[in-house]
């Protein structure tokens, strides 16, 4: 080979400033790599990061001492490494290879561009490093590219049977009914049975109206809006997280009245409904006590629980307060409940459900140490706010008639109650007795009653049955959602009337609404019990739903570790080698342990919504996991404590005080760039077919177009599938609307595929489930949503907004 094809030996001037920049980036690489694989491998990890990392250091020194080796060692590494990340991800799967490759390809780049300017190297050598520099460019634009897809997506269609089952309610698929219940009917399906927007027109939907409900949105604990209004005729009934009621026109959006309790709170503020009770139709009622209603006010009212723990009854067409309804229109709900701290550690956030002319509501419990208030159910008369029942489960028959005071800190009832007309029966979920993370010393009804469906006598509150879904939780997995009733067919193939319960854990279960009995098939399954927290006892056994698709749930690996780069993806390798992981049910420990699901779900208080036409069920889930560790006294010194709420306990240690522990610390399960650290999707919409009981698709739910790394927003639509809250709301003409992402949009998917078909920008995020009517004066079809902002997100605001078809010319 003479001189003249081998080049001068002396780089161009571009060729010197990119191998500067090559050397130091690759070093820079090496080191970050060497050190953290060097602490994975300790841990028992893989051995691939050390490895590239010493690989990337011998590249350097190639690339200075002898180019053209240093060129063929870089195709190496970068083919190595292709070939290990398709092995340990197991096929072609874009979220788990974008970490793994996207670096190593960059470098991959620069070492090729080096290459094809140093006129040092052979001339055959430059022109195939040219090529290949031009194809892993290409590459990694389409890689950008593809992340503008959906990815993780399931369809199978051959799960929808033949045979949709029956609705549970005949006049829940009647046209033109009132939306009266936060999830419309009673049954709590969320199911519209209109048909005027459809899949077709869908895209034509354009804003009628927008409502500013003048909710406070700065100054400490402003809350979040949960809220889904209900719709009465023409009119429709709003809330925001301190109450502030409004009745607003439903076909201009103009406010007919408002009222403000002003109520204030520190925790947990939020509203997520009103109820509604007509003398008129109230069918538990008789002609002559209807009669006996001569006054002209409040015949039809608006019941509200307010977030400092007062029941309140207004009049539906006014606003003003029912003077005959405890006093002055008021019931303090604090009485008998002990020390609230001014509603700072109890108050109601479960919607006042109507039931004949009871109203049953459940109340949020700050559950960290052993004195906290009672977690006690009650129904109070919508008429005059008298009590008629409590469901104390710390009295033996499980029921208490008014007691001057509860028992304390018994497990809750958050959620939305159910309400079955035809059983005479209220379902109710619970939450776990506090403090939420150590159980050693709980007594007898927390331990039967905790995180349980439960079926009560609507009208004395005496319990009927109880399932329990965790056994001695000591994991927050309270059941944080509505009771679906619906009716599916049992292991025998009778159609039999059944509950639905979804759960923190992405299991749903179905059980019969007369006895509590298992519809699907349960098993009770060995979970590990060691190592366990101090004085703990741990249940041996825990129930899965097995006929049921699990959502969201998986065993966790090494492998499964994500990050937006290879170097936050090393930092969550290693976090998880760090914690104590053994799948679902993780004891609890004094040492850092990795509870996945975390307490945010699983599903959350969203619920689900049935197709009653096709039988088919719709949920979103979150997948995020936390960081747990119980803390002694001594270990809890020096440390921030906090009382607030996910996400700001996050990086604390959240006081539980009780038997050995002061405390739980919780981190996010996040790297350094507060990304989640298992592989995406974090969120997902989710059909299953209640026949077949299989899924007929799964689509991630959300992008980062709102959100990003360290907060950032990336202003990229990219559907990773982000965690979400609320619930979606479906139609008869085959559409499922949804909000509750982490960006700002209102969506519609189509319920058979699950592809979206038409998305509108909010100006804030919503955590609020859709709300769908048809007007009763134009016969218009609307879509509300109250955005108020995304779960978690600093961007608030005030917006009720209503969608519709434009008018024909």
């Amino acid at each position: 080979m003479d001189i003249k094809e081998q080049g001068s030996g002396r780089r161009s001037g571009l060729s010197f400033v990119l191998s500067i920049i090559f050397a130091l980036l690759t070093l820079a690489t090496a080191i970050a790599i060497i050190i953290g694989g060097g602490k994975l491998i300790s841990l028992g990890g893989s051995a691939y990061y050390l490895i590239a990392g010493i690989a990337y250091i011998v590249l350097v020194v190639l690339y200075f001492k002898k180019p053209a080796a240093g060129f063929i060692f870089s195709c190496l590494i970068f083919a190595l490494t292709i070939i290990w990340s398709l092995v340990e991800v197991g096929g072609l799967i874009y979220w788990d290879l974008l970490p793994r490759l996207v670096v190593p390809a960059l470098l991959f780049l620069l070492s090729l561009l080096v290459t094809a300017t140093d006129k040092g190297v052979l001339s055959s050598q430059r022109r195939l490093s040219g090529g290949l520099s031009l194809v892993v460019f290409v590459a990694l634009i389409a890689t950008f590219i593809g992340g503008f897809f959906p990815h993780n997506t399931l369809y199978n269609p051959e799960a929808v049977s033949a045979e949709p089952l029956q609705p549970t309610d005949s006049d829940a698929s009647k046209a033109g009914q009132d939306w009266r219940y936060i999830s419309r009917n009673a049954s709590g399906t969320r199911f519209v049975p209109l048909d005027q927007v459809n899949a077709d027109n869908v895209k034509d939907l354009q804003v009628a109206w927008t409502y500013h409900t003048g909710r406070r949105l700065t100054g400490n604990a402003t809350g979040v809006d949960e809220n889904t209004p209900i719709q009465i005729g023409s009119v429709l009934y709003t809330c925001t997280p301190e109450n502030l009621i409004a009745a607003v026109d439903a076909d201009t959006g103009k406010p007919i009245w408002k009222f403000d309790p002003h109520a204030r709170t520190y925790e947990h503020v939020t509203c997520r409904s009103v109820g509604y009770y007509d003398y008129d139709s109230d069918e538990t009622l008789s002609a002559e006590q209807k009669a006996a209603y001569t006054d002209t006010a409040c015949r039809q009212r608006i019941i509200v629980s307010t977030v400092d723990a007062r029941l309140i009854a207004l009049d539906a067409h006014t606003g003003e307060l029912c003077p005959n309804f405890g006093q002055n229109g008021m019931v303090n709900l604090q009485q008998g409940m002990g020390d609230t701290a001014d509603s700072r550690r109890y108050h109601p956030t479960s919607v006042p459900v109507i039931m004949g002319h009871l109203t049953v509501f459940g109340s949020w419990v700050r559950d960290i140490t052993e004195d906290e208030p009672s977690g006690v159910l009650r129904a109070y008369d919508v008429r005059d706010g008298s009590l008629a029942w409590a469901w104390d489960v710390g009295n033996v028959e499980g029921a208490k008639q008014g007691d001057a005071h509860y028992t304390l800190s018994t497990p809750n009832v958050w959620a939305i109650p159910t309400y079955d007309k035809d059983l005479g029966l209220v379902y109710v979920s619970t939450g776990n007795g506090p403090p939420d993370y150590w159980g050693g010393n709980r007594n007898a009804a927390k331990e039967k009653y905790g995180s349980s469906v439960i079926a009560l006598d609507v009208n004395t509150g005496k319990t009927k049955w109880v399932f329990q879904t965790v056994h001695h939780d000591i994991w927050d997995y309270d059941l944080p959602s509505q009771p679906v009733m619906y009716n599916m067919k049992n292991e025998q193939g009778e159609v039999v009337p059944a509950l639905i319960q979804t759960s923190k854990m992405g299991e749903i279960f179905v059980l019969d609404r007369r006895t509590g009995k298992p519809v699907s098939k349960v098993e009770e399954k060995p979970v590990p019990t060691s190592p366990a927290a101090q004085e703990e006892h741990l249940s041996p056994t825990q129930p899965f739903s097995v006929d049921m698709p699990t959502i969201g749930l998986e065993q966790l690996n090494e492998k499964k570790m994500w990050g937006v780069s290879m170097f936050d993806q090393l930092y969550c390798r290693i976090l998880f080698k760090s914690a104590l992981y053994s799948g679902i049910f993780q004891p609890n420990s004094e040492k850092t342990y990795l509870e996945f699901p975390a307490t945010m779900g699983g599903m959350n208080w969203g619920g689900v919504s049935i197709d009653e036409t096709s039988g088919i069920l719709y949920v979103n889930d979150i997948r995020l996991g936390m960081l747990m560790a119980l803390k002694s006294k001594e270990e809890a010194k020096g440390q921030k404590i906090s009382l607030n709420e996910v996400p700001q306990w996050a990086g604390t240690i959240r006081p539980q005080i009780s038997g050995p522990y002061v405390g739980v610390r919780m981190d996010n399960f996040a790297s350094f760039l507060q990304v989640p650290c298992q592989h995406p999707p974090f969120g997902t919409m989710t059909a299953i077919d209640l026949h077949s009981k299989k899924i007929v698709w799964q689509v991630p739910m959300g992008t980062v177009e709102d959100t990003g790394p360290l907060g950032v927003k990336t202003h990229l639509p990219m559907p990773v599938g982000m965690p979400t809250l609320g619930g979606p709301t479906t139609t008869k003409s085959g559409l499922v609307f949804f909000a509750g992402s982490q960006d700002n949009y209102l969506r519609a998917l189509d319920s058979k595929t699950g592809k979206e078909v038409w998305k509108a920008r909010l100006p804030v995020g919503a955590t609020a489930s859709p709300l769908i009517y048809q007007s009763a004066k134009t016969g218009k079809e609307y879509i509300v949503i109250s955005a108020g902002g995304a779960a978690h997100s600093p961007d608030v605001g005030d917006y009720l907004i209503a969608y519709a078809l434009p008018d024909k010319a």
